[in-house]
């Protein structure tokens, strides 16, 4: 063989060694994070969704990418949105909230689905059951209808000598009625009136207050839903210019001045989303995957707040408090 005959071989081999190990290189999974919500809002709860997919060995950028897609508080984006994650096509899809959840159901039957709702899941129809979930979803239910009874009890031992209430819902979301229903019930068998308030954006807030001064309503429950969690700083300020004590499901909104808030902590909720994306990404079904409800709830309390409306908190209340903002 010539000398240039031999470094030509050579140089092309050069060349063609890591063209070949790039070819065989696995190709990353890639995880659709789907939220109605904003970006801002969620910045805690992706590290939370990351940290359950580095327990099961996933970390983003090493071996596994994320596509996310924020509807910004706009419903009638999720279902075009939904559509654009299945064309990508992506490995899994991360749905959290309620219609995010009915979105991506109704936009694939064959790409797994872990969701975060505060429904329940069998009623909504995204699973056949808890234990058995069939099809390609699972996911978790953080009992938003099961702790709106407990959160108008705790306003009622919070502020006794109030007896008509408020419930924020917003009406474009799926299962408010029932929701309205069940907390009119139970502010019955506490000798409650309940108004119900409607928003369906931001603009309706200040009329919404308005009408709460306007009726007499002595406290204020806020229903769990995607625009109220990305604009819980403006309700909380809204309450507290109003003199109105108000609870909401999550910690962050008595963080951002909210007098209190009662439920299961998103961001736990959304390590497990991310544990159960992982085991996905690992070979499992999400038919073989039990829907897990939520079982941490945490009572948190903002001494600032209630000493802003007046408010001495009974010793009974803070016995129960998990945290207490001072």
């Amino acid at each position: 063989m010539r000398r240039r005959d031999f470094i030509t071989f050579v140089g092309g081999t050069a060349v063609a060694w890591p063209l070949a190990a790039r070819a065989q290189q696995p190709v990353m999974p890639v995880i659709g994070f789907f939220s109605a919500a904003s970006p801002a809002s969620f910045s805690g709860r992706i590290r939370a969704f990351q940290q359950g997919l580095s327990e099961t060995g996933y970390a983003e950028g090493r071996n596994v990418a994320i596509e996310f897609r924020w509807a910004n508080d706009r419903l009638d984006r999720l279902p075009d949105m939904a559509a654009d994650l299945v064309r990508r096509p992506v490995a899994v899809i991360a749905a959290t909230g309620t219609p995010t959840a009915l979105a991506a159901k109704a936009a694939t039957t064959t790409i797994p689905i872990v969701f975060q709702t505060v429904a329940d899941p069998v009623q909504i129809g995204l699973v056949a059951s808890l234990n058995r979930p069939g099809g390609n979803l699972t996911g978790l239910s953080t009992l938003g209808l099961e702790v709106g009874p407990k959160q108008l009890e705790l306003l009622h031992r919070l502020i006794p000598a109030v007896t008509t209430m408020a419930l924020l819902v917003n009406p474009t979301f799926p299962d408010t009625t029932s929701l309205a229903q069940k907390l009119q019930s139970s502010a019955r068998a506490l000798g409650l009136d309940l108004y119900v308030m409607h928003a369906s954006g931001e603009h309706d807030f200040d009329a919404v207050f308005n009408t709460i001064r306007e009726l007499r309503a002595g406290a204020l429950v806020i229903t769990t839903n995607p625009l109220f969690t990305s604009r819980r700083e403006r309700l909380a300020t809204l309450a507290l210019r109003h003199g109105i004590p108000a609870i909401y499901q999550y910690r962050e909104f008595a963080a951002a001045g909210g007098l209190m808030s009662y439920g299961a902590s998103f961001t736990d909720s959304l390590r497990l989303v991310g544990i159960y994306t992982g085991r996905i990404l690992n070979g499992e079904k999400p038919a073989d995957l039990p829907v897990q409800q939520a079982t941490k709830l945490e009572l948190v309390l903002n001494l600032n707040t209630a000493k802003a409306l007046g408010l001495a908190i009974p010793e009974t209340v803070l016995a129960l408090a998990d945290e207490v903002i001072e």
